[in-house]
């Protein structure tokens, strides 16, 4: 008997589409409140973007409010001109929203905020496209857990079942009475896995995260903050956090 085609399965887990606008829109009404809500209004660059460490950011200013979405809505609920504008001065920071920038709304002080920032650089592993901030050899001999990073007496012996991945890699490697060991021609003292200034590939930061190499520094640079008592747009240069009147 064929089957009827009224017999149809109805998957409960469909979820709603996200309402783009409606997000959009959002987004807009948030940041103008927020302008007549704290002193100061930052806007901020992101180098070597991590989702990670931008919620330590989020959890660091919980007395704020962080924004991260798309420029050229943030751009428009600041004002592009005078007659635009949220608040008296406040489109003169839209020129600085190009890139991976957000804003940042608090009412602690520029020291506090600056301070905090200038201390903040955690280290992470480089990603491939990127550039190496340094150079990465593995000596040669007993190839080590950080690969030569740290003294060998204060190091240990790379496990065995890690080799197989290592050569995979394009590493000669041999094992030798269960202990890896690096197989370089003669003439050779080490493999060298990255140059500096060179652009890593997938296979070059796969290596670097196999020996626990961290080259890679996430960053956020103040570009520009306006104060709402003053209404004046000062611009911080990264060289010397000098302040300059917009």
């Amino acid at each position: 008997m064929p089957r009827s085609k009224r017999a149809r399965v109805v998957h409960e887990s469909k979820t709603a589409k996200k309402d783009h606008k409606e997000q959009t829109r959002r987004l807009f009404s948030n940041i103008r409140e927020c302008i007549e809500e704290y002193d100061h209004l930052f806007v901020f660059a992101v180098d070597n973007m991590r989702n990670t460490y931008l919620k330590d950011v989020r959890t660091e200013f919980a007395d704020s409010r962080v924004f991260f979405g798309k420029t050229k809505v943030m751009a428009k609920a600041l004002g592009q001109n005078s007659e635009s504008e949220a608040a008296p001065n406040v489109h003169k920071l839209t020129p600085y929203l190009t890139g991976a920038v957000g804003l940042l709304f608090t009412s602690r002080t520029l020291e506090a905020v600056t301070e905090y920032f200038e201390n903040f650089r955690p280290q992470d592993f480089a990603r491939a496209g990127t550039e190496a901030t340094r150079a990465f050899n593995i000596p040669n001999g007993l190839v080590t857990a950080r690969g030569g990073d740290i003294p060998a007496d204060q190091d240990e012996p790379i496990s065995h079942t890690i080799e197989p991945a290592l050569r995979k890699l394009g590493v000669p490697t041999r094992l030798v009475k269960g202990k890896v060991m690096l197989d370089l021609t003669e003439g050779q003292d080490s493999y060298p896995v990255c140059q500096k200034g060179e652009t890593l590939d997938s296979r070059q930061t796969t290596l670097m995260k196999m020996f626990g190499v961290l080259s890679s520094e996430f960053k956020v640079e103040l570009k520009a903050y306006w104060t709402r008592s003053t209404e004046e747009v000062k611009i911080l240069e990264s060289e010397g956090g000098m302040e300059v009147d917009a």
